[in-house]
């Protein structure tokens, strides 16, 4: 009954959201619900797996129980969000976020997530092509109020494509890309100091370049939906440092607290601003090195996580009674925040009744 309950209230959607009129998505690449939930893994905090001192990775994450260690791991997301909005994932509880795509790995996750379905025939690998599904970025810009409005900044490369910039027109900033367009003092230096900082990433731009250059345009441009899509734990995780992945993950929720505490401080965004959390993917994690891997051959990566904090969500916390959501409701959810209904074909997953104030 109480599961019934649960999902009756989710999938409800009586009444358009009245108070939201700004959006900021942020997804972080692979990053898992157990730390999200659990905090540092002690299995995975060994010389294996790290590439700097352990006493010092201990002393900064480490902690008696799940919930001092994830306060400590991320604050922001457990003294604020948890406090004043709602995370879903926590699968001690039977509260279960997943994806409903079958490849279980970055294009397929972000295009379910963009496009509010999934596309295996189509979209089954992290190849650099069109995206042939139009998305809710592009649903959004195209209405009159929102028209040049809408705006990306990623660190990986390929989502200018996963977006469909060229088709969609919304502006993406990825990659090791600098910013253009009469750009401020501070734009002008991030542009410099990208090219002089040590990057093990590749064509992978480091998140402190994104988040800041991401912040800029937000401050100088007001746009109404800012979508940020940070890649760090994923490219740690894949290269087996756990210490980074961690370290990763905590200053990404420091980027999280900037973003909240000045959309706070601005007239268009205080009380007006819904921030929406999530990953594309999650990890392995059946044998001690499956946390470094993904995709459909890596029992438990569908698993993932949302957490929403804004006006029109209650200050629920921490969700723990049983449910199910899917990361194909995200892109509905928004365009409700915003009063919009977004619809494709196939049609989006529902939206999540209670981010959006349905009673």
């Amino acid at each position: 009954m109480r599961y019934l309950s649960f999902l009756l209230l989710l999938l409800s959607s009586t009444a358009f959201a009245q108070k939201t009129e700004n959006v900021i998505l942020i997804t972080l690449d692979g990053y898992r619900w157990q730390e999200l939930f659990t905090g540092a893994e002690q299995r995975l905090m060994s010389k294996e797996y790290l590439a700097t001192d352990s006493a010092a990775l201990a002393k900064q994450f480490w902690a008696d129980t799940p919930e001092q260690r994830r306060e400590k791991l991320m604050p922001f997301m457990w003294n604020v969000v948890a406090k004043q909005g709602q995370l879903y994932g926590n699968r001690a509880y039977n509260n279960f976020v997943n994806v409903s795509n079958k490849q279980w790995f970055s294009y397929p996750g972000y295009s379910e997530l963009l496009c509010g379905f999934p596309d295996d025939a189509r979209i089954h690998s992290n190849d650099k092509f069109a995206n042939p599904n139009t998305n809710v970025l592009e649903f959004i810009q195209k209405q009159p109020k929102f028209a040049g409005k809408v705006a990306a900044f990623s660190s990986w490369d390929c989502f200018p494509f996963i977006i469909n910039s060229e088709r969609s027109k919304v502006p993406v900033n990825a990659g090791i890309t600098e910013t253009s367009g009469n750009p401020n003092d501070r734009e002008k230096w991030l542009n410099e100091i990208m090219h002089q900082v040590p990057n093990p990433l590749g064509e992978v731009r480091l998140d402190a370049f994104t988040f800041n250059y991401a912040f800029e345009y937000l401050k100088k441009n007001k746009p109404r939906v800012l979508y940020l899509a940070l890649d760090e734990t994923d490219d740690f995780a894949h290269g087996g440092k756990y210490d980074l992945y961690l370290r990763a993950a905590n200053y990404t929720d420091q980027f999280f607290k900037t973003l909240w505490d000045w959309c706070q401080s601005d007239p268009q965004y205080r009380a007006k601003t819904t921030m929406i959390i999530t990953c594309d993917h999650g990890r392995g994690s059946i044998n001690k090195d499956d946390w470094r891997h993904h995709g459909i051959e890596m029992q438990n990566s569908d698993q993932i996580w949302v957490a929403v904090i804004g006006p029109d969500t209650a200050a629920s916390g921490e969700i723990k009674v049983p449910g199910q959501l899917f990361q194909n409701q995200v892109a509905r959810t928004i365009s409700r925040l915003l009063g919009l209904d977004y619809q494709n074909n196939p049609a989006p997953g529902q939206p999540l009744g209670t981010v959006i104030g349905s009673k």
